[in-house]
């Protein structure tokens, strides 16, 4: 049992634009895979809250999508939407951004961050700088384009300098009970996360041949004591897409659904029977109707 004496718990927002390395970063706080990952950029597109508990804390971390300027439709709007409400009625928010590196994009989500609640630098991929001197001066330029309550530079793939970041978190969130059981690790349903390894896995096998508006509807899931039964469908705008999705023989589809299978049932400890089709639904990304049913609103 927690004991609420003096126990803080608090919601942290990840911002910042695509491909920065926010879902490694919560997958990895947390300690379990919830965000899915990939080399395509714009993979996350939800709010999705990651749940850690020690003996003081609850730390509720919301990871969000990149902020998007390259696309416009329907879709990216409420994905925009979903950054912006993110940073509203949280605690503490990580600004992520990679070493070195400033865009356009990562201006923009700076410009919008709030100047009423700590925003702690989160200065990822570190491991990828040939010269860590080169930090210093980063980081003193940045401290001049915003008042940040604190600068940690990480690798959240390797873990480095994370258990850093968690001490500096803490001392901003308020003293509150605990909001989930200490074995909670996200606010999301196995449905949901179920569709999302799909997701991961048609983009870590496919990758640049395919848009990154590819989605994935589970169409029905069911749970015995000892089984999910999963079927889901693949999305996607154009028979050729299709085509490609589905490979030669039906090969590459089978790979999709072997390797999301594994992982689900690493995550959920339980045998999974998983089925895949692909259906070509043109112009879905702009069709509310479908955006509802895939989760946004």
């Amino acid at each position: 049992m927690l004991s609420e004496s003096h126990f803080r718990t608090g919601y942290i927002a990840i911002v910042g634009r695509p491909n920065v390395g926010k879902s490694t970063l919560l997958n990895n706080l947390i300690q379990q895979k919830i965000s899915i990952t990939s080399r395509k950029a714009q993979t996350t597109r939800y709010r999705i809250n990651g749940i850690l508990t020690d003996k003081q804390t609850q730390f509720i971390f919301v990871d969000t999508p990149g902020f998007q300027m390259r696309y416009k439709n329907r879709m990216n709007t409420a994905m925009n939407r979903v950054v912006s409400q993110s940073m509203v009625n949280v605690d503490v928010v990580l600004f992520v951004m990679e070493a070195l590196c400033v865009d356009e994009q990562d201006l923009l989500v700076l410009s919008l961050l709030p100047k009423t609640i700590p925003v702690i630098l989160v200065i990822n991929k570190i491991d990828k700088l040939a010269d860590k001197s080169q930090l210093l001066p980063f980081l003193n330029d940045m401290d001049v384009k915003f008042n940040f309550a604190a600068m940690i530079p990480v690798s959240a793939a390797n873990q480095t300098q994370l258990t850093t970041l968690i001490d500096v978190i803490r001392p901003h969130l308020p003293e509150n009970p605990p909001l989930y059981a200490a074995d909670e690790i996200t606010d999301k349903s196995a449905r949901f996360i179920a569709a999302e390894l799909v997701r991961e896995k048609l983009f870590r096998l496919i990758g640049d041949e395919i848009p990154y508006s590819t989605s994935v509807v589970v169409d029905q899931f069911t749970e015995t004591e000892k089984l999910y039964k999963i079927y889901a469908t693949i999305l996607v705008d154009k028979s050729g897409q299709k085509a490609i999705i589905i490979g030669k023989n039906g090969e590459k589809l089978k790979l999709i659904a072997s390797q999301a299978r594994k992982d689900i049932e690493q995550i959920f400890d339980k045998k999974v029977f998983l089925q895949v089709w692909v259906k070509v639904r043109s112009g879905w990304a702009d069709n509310i109707n479908i955006l509802k049913k895939l989760g946004h609103d």
